[in-house]
C-alpha cells in the first residue's frame, strides 16, 4: 500500500476528482472518505455519481445512512453510505454492506465508525487548508495501484 496526496482547490475540483474516480470504479470496490464536516466528502461522491450518469444532484445520505443507485440510473450500482450517525457495531451489521459488494460498489463517508472494515478499499482522507483548498491523501492498496495511475 502506498500513499499519494494532491490539493483540491474547491468543490469543483473535488467533484472533478470524483468524476476521475468514477472512470475506474467497478462492482465490488470500496472507496472510503474521511475528514471533518465540510471537508468535501460529499462533493467527491456527487462528482463520482454524476460521472456514472446520475441526473441531478445526489443528496447527502446523512439521515438515510444508505442511498442506493442502480442501473439504468448509473453505469455501476453504488451504495453511497454515511456512517456519521452509526454508533453501535450492531447497526453496521444490519446495513448488510458486505453483502452489497457482490453487485455494487460502496462509497463510504465516516468509515472510522466502522474501524477495521474494508482494509482493501481505497481510503481517501480530506484535510481543510487555511486558503479554503483541501488536501486529499489516498492510501492506495495493491488492488487499486494500476487504476490510481490512470487517474
Amino acid at each position: 500500500m502506498h500513499e499519494a496526496s494532491m490539493i483540491l482547490a474547491g468543490a469543483d475540483a473535488s467533484e472533478a476528482f470524483g468524476a476521475r474516480l468514477a472512470a475506474v470504479l467497478a462492482t465490488g470496490d470500496v472507496v472510503t472518505l474521511s475528514g471533518p464536516l465540510g471537508a468535501g466528502k460529499t462533493s467527491i461522491a456527487r462528482g463520482l455519481l454524476a460521472a456514472l450518469g446520475l441526473a441531478g444532484e445526489a443528496p447527502s445520505p446523512t439521515f438515510a445512512i444508505v442511498q442506493p443507485y442502480a442501473p439504468p440510473e448509473v453505469r455501476v450500482a453504488v451504495l453511497h453510505v454515511d456512517l456519521y450517525r452509526v454508533e453501535e457495531p450492531e447497526e453496521l451489521e444490519e446495513l448488510g454492506l458486505d453483502d452489497a459488494l457482490y453487485d455494487s460498489a460502496l462509497v463510504v463517508e465516516w468509515p472510522e465508525r466502522a474501524a477495521g472494515a474494508w482494509p482493501e478499499g481505497l481510503a481517501l482522507s480530506l484535510e481543510m487548508l487555511p486558503d479554503g483548498a483541501r488536501r486529499l491523501t489516498a492510501s492506495v492498496p495493491p488492488s487499486w495501484e494500476a487504476r490510481w495511475r490512470q487517474m
